[in-house]
């Protein structure tokens, strides 16, 4: 899991990623996969357009207030962008008691599940919904309640029409007074405890994890124009002395 991490972090900032930014990707995939969620199938889909990020405008807040605020990512990833957004919605939090935050276009949404955990263990509660699909729509819920390790994530399918001001939103709640889990059903047809999430890391670390080698060549491939510009910049600085 560190071979991975190390290049996962070299795949994003040869994707030109911001210092941070990279480091957060990174740490998103790998906690995915590691809690059985399927981090580098969700990865994948992202593989080919994650040097696209760098043409695209700096997410940036369209409507805030002391509890709310909205958030346009102009298409990006969350790999690139939700971390910050989440850090936001935890910041009003602590203020005013509970915040909203609305971030609109923003694919792979999935990867929310880190910042959200991260949140949990830092004394809040937070929940994240999303909804995806254009003929079938699915909801999809993330929870962590205040001082938890782990989060719960539900996926259902819905008889809701799909609309163009939900496709590629997202929704952040965070509160440091009310439990947001109490909202997730377990009737969802797809519903992962945070027991059953602490278990799939339990199998990882004894397991590990199985990387397709496709998937695993595109990385280091992209990853090597990193190494390839931090030789040239050490070449050059030595001929500097």
């Amino acid at each position: 899991m560190n071979e991975l991490k190390a290049a996962l972090r070299r795949c994003f900032e040869a994707s030109d990623y911001f210092v941070g930014n990279y480091e957060d990707a990174a740490n998103m995939v790998l906690w995915l996969e590691k809690h059985g969620l399927n981090g580098l199938s969700e990865f994948k889909l992202a593989l080919p357009y994650i040097g696209e990020d760098k043409n695209k405008p700096l997410s940036n807040v369209i409507y805030e207030d002391s509890t709310s605020a909205i958030i346009d990512a102009h298409h990006r990833s969350a790999l690139n962008c939700i971390a910050a957004a989440v850090d936001l919605a935890h910041a009003k939090a602590l203020e005013s008691g509970i915040a909203t935050v609305t971030v609109h276009n923003c694919h792979n949404r999935i990867f929310i599940l880190k910042a959200l955990t991260d949140r949990g263990r830092s004394g809040i509660s937070a929940a994240a919904y999303w909804q995806n699909g254009s003929d079938t729509v699915t909801e999809h819920t993330a929870a962590i309640r205040s001082g938890q390790r782990y989060p719960s994530y539900s996926e259902g399918v819905t008889n809701l029409t799909s609309s163009e001001n939900d496709k590629q939103a997202l929704t952040i709640i965070c509160s440091s007074r009310v439990d947001l889990t109490s909202s997730l059903q377990n009737s969802k047809s797809h519903f992962i405890s945070p027991k059953q999430v602490e278990s799939n890391k339990e199998h990882t670390v004894e397991h590990g994890i199985e990387i397709d080698a496709g998937v695993w060549e595109e990385i280091n491939k992209i990853g090597l124009g990193v190494l390839v510009e931090n030789t040239e910049r050490s070449r050059k600085d030595a001929g500097g002395n």
